[in-house]
């Protein structure tokens, strides 16, 4: 679970610095501020559940059936 939160927060992280570039060269502006929120969330979304997917080990289990 530790990985999970580093890499959910550098998500965030590289989220915001699209979003800052967007900004500046003017794209947010002309797409509008809701639509650039619930691409904001979808994306942040995406975001965790890929760290879920990718935290934890995989195990295979077996059984001795003796």
């Amino acid at each position: 679970m530790k990985w999970t939160s580093f890499y959910l927060f550098g998500y965030i992280i590289l989220i915001g610095g699209i979003v800052a570039a967007l900004w500046k060269l003017g794209v947010i502006a002309s797409i509008g501020m809701t639509w650039t929120v619930i691409g904001v969330v979808i994306v942040i979304g995406l975001g965790v559940m890929l760290a879920v997917s990718n935290s934890g080990s995989k195990e295979n289990i077996t059984i001795d059936r003796d």
